[in-house]
């Protein structure tokens, strides 16, 4: 792997839409410093340094108060970039990790300790080798009291994990909805098998996220909005209210050919969440009830 990507924008515009007090972006990630956190040797992509200094400056200048940080794929299993962020954060993050099957339960408490509430399992063939679903079985059975799993999937394999996921019996959030097809519509196959899958038990949450990712009608260069993102996720939102979260997911892992403007992001909140009672829930009351309980 040779030369070292920027996937985020270099100066966001400031949004139009203003998040209500608390709002919390709860998807992020930090990349390095390299010098300080190396990359792992099995990452399928090498960043340029975007670091604590840099997602709280981007979290003031959006309007938020506080981030939930997810372990990103290029540092595998060493969460230390993450808790050095956590730790930096004067209690105003908290994080999601990426752990080896066979951490210890010490090691699982010493992340609790430094602000996890979390473990993510990847199944995103391009973004990791393995993803050894017995394995993920027992860890998420050995999780500290409040933690949940976060998975990340696309539509495609969602029938394939159903019975993976079944079987964890911790509170489940789901990433970027399982990546559906949003041009299929609200009523599309994608959306009514993530639908299927959130009425199967009631401690499903999932992330409202990516327009630019799931509709690249605008690929973050201005102009047309993400009209079909918007359309598809609005009636998702109002039906499941107590369970949405939203997120930047800066620095926007991989999408250095079409890199997002976050104040754009920003402003999609009132299309897919329209109301302040929405609004609240997805940007504040949700995360809290997930992250910040104790």
């Amino acid at each position: 792997m040779t030369g070292r990507i920027v996937s985020w924008h270099a100066s966001p515009s400031k949004p139009r839409y203003r998040p209500p007090a608390g709002a919390i972006d709860a998807h992020c990630h930090v990349f390095g410093p390299q010098a300080q956190f190396p990359f792992s040797a099995k990452a399928k992509y090498l960043p340029e340094d975007a670091g604590a200094d840099m997602l709280f400056a981007l979290r003031d200048h959006l309007g938020f108060d506080r981030n939930v940080i997810v372990q990103a794929s290029c540092h595998g299993t060493d969460n230390a970039a993450t808790l050095h962020a956590i730790a930096r954060s004067q209690g105003r993050a908290r994080g999601v990790a990426v752990v080896d099957p066979a951490i210890s339960e010490a090691e699982l408490h010493a992340l609790h300790a430094g602000g996890i509430r979390g473990i993510r399992f990847n199944f995103l063939k391009r973004l990791v080798d393995d993803a050894p679903k017995d394995k993920f079985l027992d860890v998420a059975a050995r999780l500290p009291a409040g933690w949940h799993v976060v998975i990340y999937f696309e539509a495609d394999i969602l029938e394939e994990l159903r019975g993976f996921m079944d079987a964890i019996r911790v509170p489940l959030v789901i990433d970027h909805m399982g990546r559906p097809d949003v041009a299929q519509g609200p009523g599309g196959p994608d959306m009514a098998a993530f639908r299927a899958l959130l009425n199967s038990r009631d401690d499903i949450w999932f992330k409202a996220t990516c327009p630019d990712r799931l509709d690249p009608a605008r690929n973050g260069k201005g102009g047309d909005p993400w009209n079909a993102f918007a359309d598809a996720v609005a009636p998702l939102v109002a039906d499941y209210p107590d369970r949405v979260l939203w997120g930047t997911d800066w620095p926007h892992p991989n999408m250095q050919d079409a890199i997002p403007d976050d104040g754009h992001l920003v402003d999609m909140i009132p299309r897919i969440a329209p109301t302040a009672d929405l609004q609240h829930r997805m940007l504040v009351a949700n995360p809290m009830a997930l992250y910040w309980t104790d």
